[in-house]
């Protein structure tokens, strides 16, 4: 025996069958009632309106009753099922005698396990069911109703109609059904109520009869978890279908129907939409702004919605009632409930509670609500809050709930001859391309060795007037295409000081149109061409086939070397950067790498290297004009000194000739003067920048050293880098990630420079902002690990193979290798270089990894 509250009684059988007898002398009738906790918040995709669905199926009979429904007309019994999202009822009342229990018991007990669930009864009951699905689509209100809560519910199945999608009723595999079946209807998984005219010792004991040699079953029920993100502004959905009425309607989410907040939900909704009193009757419909209103909240297991509305003549204007109602539902900042609403309010809801204790029958059918929301003594607490529910309360929950980013706003507006787009169905294509010819066949490319020998071998090295740099690479690709890149040097420290808006702005002017071709005859053309381009004041990168290679070369040159500046492209530009960086502004990983940069590099605020704070950056934006953009790049953009390399199918003899043609004559008006990069004194710090309403974290960390890629070390921390946080098998990877579970993406960053004896250690993750202290103490001890005990002979041969092969894998990409050519000119190297790399790494040991860490690596010096 289990609890007892006000007359009924609980009991629970050993196969978990819960059982809750009621009994009432006073009754002429029995009822019985057959509660499964399950409904369509237990579908799966493909199975919307299952639930329902094996509800109707379950009158289908089994082996020992194949005709439940004409047993149920025999024993002169009112019977029905009803399925919603949290559970699933099966109830019969018929006259009271202990014979008409006994056949009740016994046949729910079998139909709880037996019933046939087949092939053919699914196909006759199929169209039953798609029948009840098309009467609802008949009314507006209630398919504005569905849409308005598939918008509402991004991910929660109670955004999902219980009657389910057409598609589904249709065609939904027996065997799916049948799953659902043996899964749900158990002993373990269902409640039976008895309510009525009988004995209560000889009721359990029919029970324990028919139902406690039912075996409980040896799988576990999963609770669902899927919870409804916090709506983060206003939804619409506008419905047009025919109809004679226009509707408009508000929906909210609410908390789940266990809450403490729900009680004063259901009084609000009371409020506002009893009938006359209430205040979107006195809103709308008495100053003639909706022929009707209506609102309701669902109380649920998990959280649900309220919604409001109003219909009206579909000749009557809309904003009007849609403004009103607005104002009504959310309005009560400015009119806070009375005393007197709170009240009625109150009344008619504990009304419905005395009408439950006089009518045994409403009483248990309640009570399976209850317990499909978690108890069904819940009831009776509930009703004691509905008692206890304070104006305060009422107040504060309107204040909580109906509010503007909570609400999906719904609209009906009736249309005599609707415009959709019918989508076919899906195509069968392997029938389609059975019998498939291409007209044409894409070119194979060569077996192309990527050591650093032949790419050194193959490629050929001249020089072209105006002293730039010409390195050529050709080679058969798939598709006949070829990379390349154009890198341009310009400008000295004098002249870029205090420029850095400008000039970005003209780099960004480039592709917005030429003295021969606008923006967007421009883009036009290089579709024609199959290009894909990249250009700035830096250069350009042009990948494009063979066929058209030399035609997107041009166009490319004409918009480095004769772009136009209009006016109205500027002002686009600048908008579009604007608003760039506007969201920035409240992005945690714009804001904190901003910081840790200025941290780390701080050069004068004129210096070209400075970096601005978000809100100078977007001042200085701001400040900027065309003339000034224009001025930079008439300044000092020419291609004197610039290194070009291309890589792929191409004609050599060609590629020469036209660079040397349209570049070779473009002069830069100032000589180049590489800037100097600097290595600023270690200034340690930790920085918290709080992004609210963001979340995901953020971690960015680094230190600055001194070393360029001609330093012997470099090898060394190059392999020690990417053990630690350089590749998706690194040491934080596999803590952070694997062991732990912190962090989606985790990885440290080396960036050695060239020439410049100016190095960078950078380590970045995303985190839930609760795992901060997790986090950087995982961090902190693997890099304190790693200068401690270093690495394993294992760890390294395993890391040397996995950087060795991920580098000839690079070099194997065109556009890569191209890229590669265009800095190796610069600074005068070949691959041969690669190959030096690559032998220094193929010999390293873990103490070589061990002492270059050491000598460049201090913790002391790590900002945060």
């Amino acid at each position: 025996a289990g609890p007892t509250l006000e007359g009924i009684s609980e009991y629970e059988l050993g196969n978990g069958l819960k059982v809750l007898l009621l009994p009432d002398a006073s009754s002429d009738t029995i009822t019985t009632i057959v509660t499964y906790l399950v409904g369509s918040r237990r579908e799966g995709y493909g199975e919307t309106g299952m639930a329902h669905l094996l509800e109707h199926m379950l009158f289908k009979g089994t082996p020992a009753h194949p005709d439940i429904k004409g047993e149920m007309m025999k024993h002169g019994a009112r019977f029905n099922g009803t399925t919603s999202y949290d559970r699933t009822n099966y109830f019969e009342t018929f006259p009271a005698s202990s014979a008409n229990l006994q056949w009740a018991l016994e046949l729910e007990a079998d139909r709880m396990v037996h019933s046939t669930v087949a092939r053919a009864d699914l196909d006759s009951e199929m169209t039953v069911v798609r029948n009840e699905f098309e009467s609802g689509e008949n009314s507006p209100l209630r398919v504005l109703l569905d849409r308005m809560s598939a918008a509402a519910y991004i991910w929660h199945a109670y955004g999902r109609p219980v009657i389910g999608s057409r598609s589904d009723i249709e065609n939904v595999p027996i065997e799916r059904l049948q799953r659902f079946y043996r899964t749900y209807y158990e002993p373990d998984n269902a409640t039976v109520l008895i309510v009525g005219r009988f004995d209560p010792s000889a009721a359990l004991e029919m029970v324990a009869r028919d139902f406690g040699p039912l075996p409980r079953p040896g799988r576990r029920l999963e609770s669902t978890y899927t919870v409804e993100p916090t709506q983060d502004g206003e939804r619409s959905v506008t419905l047009r279908r025919a109809g004679e009425l226009q509707a408009v309607a508000a929906m909210y989410h609410i908390p789940p129907g266990g809450s403490e907040d729900y009680a004063a939900v259901e009084l609000l909704t009371q409020v506002l939409s009893a009938e006359p009193p209430g205040r979107l009757h006195k809103a709308l419909v008495e100053k003639g702004l909706a022929a009707n209103v209506f609102g309701t909240e669902r109380q649920q297991r998990e959280a649900g919605t309220a919604y409001f509305g109003a219909s009206l003549a579909k000749d009557a204007p809309l904003d009007p009632a849609q403004a009103a109602l607005l104002e009504t539902v959310e309005g009560f900042a400015s009119n806070p409930v009375t005393d007197e609403e709170l009240e009625r309010a109150r009344q008619s809801v504990l009304a419905e509670y005395d009408k439950l204790a006089s009518d045994p029958r409403a009483l248990a059918l309640a009570l399976s609500e209850f317990e499909a929301i978690g108890d069904w003594r819940y009831l009776f607490l509930y009703r004691d809050r509905i008692r206890a529910v304070s104006r305060e309360d009422l107040q504060r929950a309107a204040l909580r709930y109906l509010k503007p980013q909570n609400r999906t706003l719904g609209v009906f507006i009736p249309t005599g001859n609707p415009d959709r787009a019918e989508i076919p169905p899906v195509a069968d294509l392997p029938a389609l391309l059975q019998n498939y010819h291409p007209e044409s066949s894409v070119a194979a490319g060569e077996a192309f060795d990527p050591t650093p020998q032949n790419i050194d071998q193959r490629t050929r090295i001249q020089d072209v007037p105006n002293g730039i740099r010409l390195a050529m690479l050709p080679k058969k690709t798939r598709g006949s295409r070829a990379s390349l890149r154009i890198s341009l040097h310009w400008g000295d420290e004098a002249h870029l000081r205090g420029r850095g808006a400008a000039c970005s702005a003209a780099g960004a002017m480039l592709t917005r149109g030429t003295l021969h071709h606008s923006r967007a005859q421009l883009s036009d053309a290089l579709d024609r061409l199959g290009a894909d381009v990249s250009v700035s004041l830096d250069g350009a990168s042009l990948e494009a086939p063979r066929q058209h290679l030399g035609e997107a070369l041009s166009l490319v040159i004409e918009m480095l070397r004769e772009p136009s500046f209009p006016a109205e492209e500027f002002e686009q530009m600048r908008r579009s950067t604007l608003t760039t960086f506007a969201s920035q502004k409240t992005d945690p990983g714009s804001l904190a790498g901003t910081a840790l940069s200025r941290r780390l590099n701080p050069y004068p605020s004129d210096h070209p290297f400075y970096v601005p704070s978000l809100e100078e950056r977007e001042a200085r934006w701001r400040a900027v004009d065309l003339a000034q953009a224009r001025a930079c790049y008439e300044d000092m953009a020419g291609a004197s000194g610039a290194d070009v390399s291309v890589v792929g199918d191409f004609e050599p003899e060609e590629i020469a000739k036209q660079v040397g043609e349209l570049l070779g004559s473009w002069r830069s008006p100032l000589p180049y003067a590489r800037i100097p990069m600097q290595l600023f004194p270690a200034d340690p710090a930790q920085q918290l920048i709080e992004t609210p309403d963001k979340a995901n974290a953020v971690y960015r960390a680094g230190l600055n050293f001194a070393m360029n890629d001609a330093d012997a070390d470099f090898p060394a921390l190059y392999l020690a880098n990417y053990l630690i946080g350089g590749s998706p098998g690194s040491r934080l990877w596999a803590r952070l990630r694997e062991k732990e579970g912190l962090s989606y993406n985790v990885q440290s960053q080396l960036m050695v420079g060239s020439l410049d004896a100016v190095s960078r250690l950078r380590l970045n993750a995303i985190y839930a902002p609760q795992n901060r202290t997790r986090v950087e103490t995982a961090v902190r001890e693997e890099l304190e690990r790693a200068l401690k005990d270093g690495f394993t002979e294992a760890e390294v041969a395993e890391a040397k193979h996995g950087m060795l092969e991920a580098r000839r894998l690079g070099r194997n990409q065109d556009g890569a290798l191209a890229g590669r050519w265009a800095d190796f000119l610069h600074l005068g190297r070949s691959f041969a270089w690669d190959a030096q790399l690559d032998q220094a790494l193929a010999g390293l040991t873990p103490d070589q990894l061990l002492g270059a860490l050491r000598r460049h690596i201090r913790l002391s010096d790590l900002s945060v």
